[in-house]
């Protein structure tokens, strides 16, 4: 059920389908990152699902118990698995990840690669373009949770909706943010603000979802990710 698709321009051919082929808006990589891999999809394939996960990031339906001490590339999610689960939800994502001691709001601003008017130009554009989302957008940025992660999996017609929505949305702020200053990782704002779409939209649709464990596939060094979350909350950006 999966479909290898090299994102990031031409000239990168490594064997696999390109999102520079086709309808596309592969040219705004840099700052949108895997969301040219959605618009891809979007306009490109003929699907009765259509989900995203990442190189460094799959879903899995088994238990952390089960996977402990085990490839993780053996527990990636597989279609037989999926398939029960797509017979009860046409919406699926992430398990939530909490943030606890602050919201997202706060959260964003205090990342060192964030830029807080970045986060108002999203929200004017909301305001501009959706106004019926615009409390949706405020709401979610006052939880202290999200889906993270632009991954998730949908039924077509639902992927569809969607796509219709937050394209508009995420290529005018990506018009209007200005990333000539910025660092390569800081030229991805409209990427990372790409992340509380979902939320923001299903705040307003309410479809009922069934949420799935993420792997990362890398190691991780949750002691350093702690000590600087924190670092980031109570020292200065």
């Amino acid at each position: 059920m999966y479909f290898p698709l090299r994102v990031g321009g031409s000239g990168k051919s490594i064997g696999y389908t390109g999102d520079d082929s086709g309808e596309n808006i592969s040219a705004t990589n840099s700052r949108l990152c895997e969301l040219t891999g959605v618009y891809w999809a979007w306009k490109n394939l003929d699907a009765d699902y259509v989900g995203l996960t990442h190189y460094r990031r799959h879903f899995t339906a088994k238990p952390f118990w089960v996977r402990l001490g085990k490839n993780k590339f053996d527990c990636v999610l597989t279609q037989t698995e999926l398939e029960p689960i797509l017979k009860e939800y046409d919406f699926i994502l992430p398990k939530k990840r909490e943030y606890g001691i602050e919201s997202l709001y706060s959260h964003y601003i205090h990342l060192p690669y964030a830029h807080e008017k970045d986060l108002l130009v999203l929200r004017e554009v909301i305001k501009e373009k959706e106004p019926n989302y615009l409390q949706a957008f405020d709401t979610v940025m006052k939880r202290s949770h999200a889906h993270m992660f632009n991954m998730f999996i949908m039924k077509k017609n639902l992927f569809d909706q969607y796509c219709a929505w937050v394209f508009p949305i995420l290529l005018e702020a990506d018009r209007r943010v200005d990333v000539s200053e910025y660092t390569p990782m800081e030229t991805r704002a409209v990427a990372y603000l790409g992340e509380f779409m979902l939320d923001i939209w299903n705040e307003q649709q309410k479809i009922p979802y069934k949420e799935l464990a993420v792997m990362f596939m890398e190691k991780q060094n949750w002691l350093f990710k702690i000590g600087n979350f924190l670092i980031r909350k109570f020292g200065n950006k």
